[in-house]
């Protein structure tokens, strides 16, 4: 039996155990060396009106922006307009002087000035000390009020420089913590390139790789395609949700490198071949194969590896990635990158079997735990 064939008769109903007890329909694509092995759409883009998920749904991918983000600034690093270990500062001026939000031994909170600058490889992997916006502490606050549902009066740049208004979580550098680096990466790109985010994006991967249907706002011609995200809750329900979908919206002007883009399961599987190709698809290079390579790298530290907590993988240029088969149970391959997006969609690049993987899906909690290593071990298990 070939790989295809064992693809579809394992991963189907794989997919279809999903649908009937998490999201209403997903799609998933996988491509080897440059032969689609297997593609596939089920259920439901929407509920409601019964309309079936379709090879040109679109979904919002959130987090997997982020290797879209990671992927231009490597860009324009081969241009040799930055270098990784260069200060943020030299770049964008707001980022010197900055102040980090300690606890003090005494237990009380301090704010005092950072014993470094943030470099712009700490922007790639996380180790900035810029976080997310929440309630738990006034930086999270403060970070909340700047990036909240439905922002439209601040551009890309000038959520930047909002940022950097706030205090840091830690000494750039000295730990990993998940935040709004990449969206002041997205501003460093618009800065170095005179361009806007988005159209950046559009010239150098977008129209190369024949992406005609990813972007960060919704066309008049796409209203109908846009999959319908649905809140689950804890008896299977689901309820849809568009609190974020402001975002998408024409009067929007925040191009977010973190969350902020739109596309198909067949745009987003042309990056991802392209990445799995070392950085080459249908004679268009975005990258060369040795940047993919370092992009694929593991770049954290012992500490900040625990910090992350994802057992198995290192962390790269923004992607997981792997390092050690036997800690996270899986069989797949060491350096195998990939990351996810909050509503379940989830990318895997193994370049060493040129093998690419987009499944998405659109769906909070994403169960994400529960689907995206179950679909690893079914494809990594059918292939020859």
């Amino acid at each position: 039996m070939s790989s295809r064939s064992r693809l579809h008769e394992r991963l189907s109903p794989l997919l279809q155990s999903f649908k009937d007890n998490g999201p209403p329909g997903c799609a998933c694509t996988v491509v080897r060396r440059g032969e689609v092995l297997y593609q596939e759409t089920m259920g439901y883009a929407n509920l409601e009106n019964e309309r079936l998920i379709a090879p040109d749904t679109l979904y919002r991918i959130y987090s997997m922006t982020k290797v879209v983000t990671c992927a231009a600034a490597l860009i324009l690093f081969e241009r040799g307009l930055y270098l990784l270990n260069d200060p943020l500062e030299e770049y964008l001026p707001e980022y010197k002087d900055l102040q980090v939000y300690r606890n003090h031994e005494s237990g009380n909170k301090m704010i005092s000035p950072a014993t470094g600058s943030i470099r712009v490889k700490d922007l790639f992997t996380m180790t900035s000390g810029l976080v997310y916006g929440g309630e738990q502490t006034e930086i999270e606050r403060r970070t909340q009020k700047i990036i909240g549902a439905g922002i439209t009066d601040l551009d890309t740049r000038d959520v930047a420089r909002e940022l950097a208004q706030v205090p840091l979580a830690f000494d750039p550098g000295t730990h990993w913590r998940y935040g709004t680096s990449h969206d002041v990466l997205a501003a460093l790109i618009e800065t170095l390139s005179g361009q806007r985010f988005g159209a950046f994006l559009q010239k150098e991967i977008f129209d190369p790789l024949g992406m005609s249907d990813t972007s960060f706002k919704i066309r008049q011609d796409q209203q109908g395609r846009l999959c319908t995200l649905y809140d689950r809750g804890d008896d299977g329900s689901l309820k849809s949700n568009d609190r974020l979908d402001g975002f998408y919206q024409p009067e929007c002007k925040f191009e977010s490198g973190g969350f902020g883009l739109i596309s198909t399961i067949g745009d987003y599987s042309r990056f991802a071949q392209a990445l799995a190709g070392a950085g080459k698809l249908d004679g268009e290079r975005i990258l060369s194969p040795k940047t993919v390579q370092l992009m694929g790298t593991n770049h954290l530290s012992l500490q900040q590896l625990k910090e992350f907590n994802n057992p198995g993988y290192g962390y790269g240029l923004g992607v997981r990635v792997m390092i050690d088969p036997a800690a996270g149970g899986i069989n797949g391959s060491v350096g195998e990158f990939g990351w996810a997006g909050l509503a379940g969609t989830y990318l895997l690049i193994d370049p060493k079997e040129e093998l690419s993987v987009v499944y998405m899906q659109q769906m909070m909690p994403s169960m994400e735990q529960y689907i995206h290593p179950r679909l690893r071990a079914v494809i990594y298990g059918a292939l020859d």
